[in-house]
């Protein structure tokens, strides 16, 4: 089985401008998930997608593989998407989030080894949630996953509802999970979910990944005990920092 790892990478962020050529202790953002991802044995090839000449002779700059695409993709799913055509040799793709610079390579593993089962169509990673602070964050998706370790639904609300019980009390009843946001499909999988329209799910959470559940397709989950450190907005970088 070979493994493509993907970092879609933009530069236009409505919240973070330029920000995977950010400086992080001396290395772009970008540089530190790349090579974060070229750690990982599972991936026979790491490549960059973007669309701004700034990122891609950067990624060039360091000794990275970095491609060209179109800028007119909503999402890095759909980049993704145009970058596993010019690689049909590859059986798996991996979404990596271009904003987690100490991404561990466990986990780009541990999505991929979903990938060993044949019938896997797509995987995520989730995360037990521990604290009352994760539950009832809304910009912290959760899980509810099935016996067969696959997503039912996500959702920005605490899910499932605890009956009888109050809120703060929840986490005494139920293992709630949080979804880790870096993906895989399988390769024609990938291509097929990219041509769907938007669904009425999909609004509704603004989650993409509820687009495929809508449609039928099933999304294996792994558990992972390791956290993620994302940089959505420039204040991140002082947590980052501190806790790495």
């Amino acid at each position: 089985m070979k493994v493509l790892g993907i970092i879609p990478a933009r530069y236009a962020s409505s919240r973070f401008p330029g920000k995977p050529l950010v400086d992080i202790g001396g290395k772009s953002m970008i540089q530190r998930v790349y090579e974060q991802a070229k750690k990982c044995s599972s991936l026979s090839e790491v490549v960059v997608a973007t669309d701004d000449d700034r990122i891609f002779n950067h990624v060039q700059a360091f000794g990275g593989v970095a491609v060209m695409t179109a800028d007119t993709h909503q999402s890095g799913t759909d980049r993704c998407a145009e970058v596993a055509l010019l690689h049909p040799e590859q059986d798996v793709i991996i979404n990596i989030q271009g904003d987690e610079p100490f991404i561990d390579p466990e986990q780009i593993g541990k999505l991929a080894t979903c990938f060993t089962d044949k019938e896997t169509q797509l995987a995520t990673l989730i995360k037990r949630i521990k604290t009352e602070e994760e539950l009832f964050n809304t910009n912290s998706p959760k899980v509810v996953v099935n016996k067969l370790s696959e997503a039912v639904y996500f959702s920005r609300s605490a899910l499932p509802h605890i009956r009888g019980q109050e809120p703060e009390n929840w986490l005494e009843f139920y293992t709630f999970f949080k979804h880790i946001g870096i993906y895989g499909y399988r390769a024609d999988v990938l291509q097929q979910i990219t041509k769907l329209p938007v669904s009425s799910l999909e609004k509704a959470e603004s989650l993409e990944q509820l687009r495929w559940i809508e449609n039928g397709y099933r999304i294996k989950v792994a558990e992972t005990e390791l956290e993620t450190y994302a940089v959505d907005v420039p204040e991140d970088l002082l947590k980052l920092k501190f806790d790495q």
